[in-house]
């Protein structure tokens, strides 16, 4: 059995996928607008160390397999397949026609794979210094890179679109205005931005209500480039990003506390402390807006430790439903006043993304190397799939610390929010 009737056997004969492999081998659709191509034996290699998503991406991002073609048309089209579909009587014909010359090769994984007893070294999940470099493997690649993937605005989280065609830096202001609105932002007041990223919210808070902000991070590229970006819009009085844990966050008495995109490196254990934590940062009446990553049910998995996220881009990143999520939080003592998902928003957000690397690809594969573009590329792509099919979503939480039993919420929403 030839690689390309492997292929055909796993994806059929109608995927609309073109297959060429090292050994000639030829299947799937000829003349199709996607090809993979299997270049070596290592990339056979991988794929029997780890069958499946994992091996398919080490043999990716190592260059030993090429998809010529939109990387988001593959993943879309192949997106329940993958070798584990095989029968078993068929997995034991292909492995032995395969022969033993790539499956005894031993080849180490990508480098840009965090190592799990690398990890295990810094402490538990989601202790302060393996905390601090699960951080610096994901965020701390280069501020170039990133600038040339998120644009000007510098937000990597969720934009949101006031209409399908409006721009991404419009998408991305909306969103801060967004939260904005949604906590109630007013001039004088004192916001805390935990997961403060590259400063939009910060700056924004700052600049647009006259809100003394303070924005904390656990990479320091990110907060050099913060606060570089502070003083020059001239809001060095208003607005601070520090290069710091949340926990040793040593202030309280905040007005409003927006925490944009931490949620999910934060850990299903660590969430009744995390929100304990912020709740004692507020003031009686205060609100927080939680926006985070979410599962759409409480079944799946909330770690996948041998996943290709997990291994490449957000190590001991874990993901809960926004059910989860607001019993933690009405647990602690938050009244919990509006809930919103935004799911085929960051499907746009992530097409803008995938576009601007596209477009910045040579100098990107320059900037920080081809094997973390190649991450870049099939994470960003296959997370478009993932949002579009509904197996991840992205929920904001509107909370608020009682006022002796009062909220002071308006009885009715502002109807001007986006």
């Amino acid at each position: 059995m030839t690689l390309a009737e492997i292929f055909e056997k796993i994806v059929g004969p109608d995927a609309g996928v073109e297959f060429v492999a090292y050994d000639g081998s030829k299947a799937g659709s000829p003349g199709a607008d996607v090809r993979v191509e299997v270049k070596t034996p290592a990339a056979v290699a991988y794929l029997a160390q780890a069958p499946g998503e994992l091996g398919l991406a080490r043999a990716y991002i190592a260059g030993h397999m090429d998809v010529h073609g939109d990387m988001y048309t593959l993943l879309d089209r192949m997106w329940s397949l993958t070798i584990n579909d095989l029968p078993l009587g068929e997995k034991v014909a292909a492995v032995r026609s395969l022969g033993l010359k790539p499956l005894l090769m031993r080849v180490p994984p990508p480098p840009q794979e965090a190592r799990r007893s690398t990890l295990a070294k810094l402490g538990s999940r989601h202790a302060k210094q393996r905390d601090a470099e699960v951080i610096h493997h994901h965020y701390d690649v280069s501020n170039q890179f990133y600038e040339w993937v998120l644009g000007p605005s510098m937000a990597y989280t969720c934009a949101v679109f006031p209409r399908p065609d409006a721009t991404l830096e419009e998408a991305q202001h909306t969103k801060f205005d967004l939260v904005a609105k949604k906590l109630d932002l007013k001039p004088g007041m004192r916001l805390l931005d935990v997961g403060c990223g590259w400063g939009g919210m910060v700056m924004h808070a700052a600049k647009e209500y006259g809100v003394k902000s303070l924005g904390v991070t656990l990479s320091r590229q990110q907060a050099e480039y913060a606060q570089k970006a502070i003083a020059e819009a001239g809001l060095s009085e208003l607005a601070e990003v520090r290069f710091t844990d949340y926990r040793d966050i040593a202030e309280a008495g905040f007005d409003r506390v927006s925490s944009i995109g931490l949620t999910e490196h934060i850990g299903k254990d660590n969430l009744p402390s995390y929100f304990s934590f912020l709740y004692g940062k507020l003031k009686p009446g205060g609100r927080i807006l939680n926006h985070c990553i979410t599962r759409p049910t409480s079944t799946e998995k909330t770690l996948n430790k041998g996943g290709f996220i997990n291994r490449y881009v957000f190590p001991d990143g874990e993901l809960e439903s926004v059910g989860h999520l607001i019993r933690q939080m009405e647990d602690i003592g938050y009244e919990v006043r509006h809930e919103e998902n935004l799911r085929e928003h960051y499907a746009l957000t992530l097409r803008e993304w995938c576009r601007n690397l596209d477009e910045h690809w040579e100098e990107a594969v320059e900037e920080v190397g081809q094997g973390t573009a190649r991450v870049w590329r099939l994470y960003m792509a296959g997370c478009v799939v993932g949002f579009e099919r509904n197996k991840v979503q992205l929920h904001q939480v509107l909370g608020v610390r009682l006022d002796e039993g009062r909220s002071h919420v308006p009885l009715r929403p502002s109807l001007d929010w986006p």
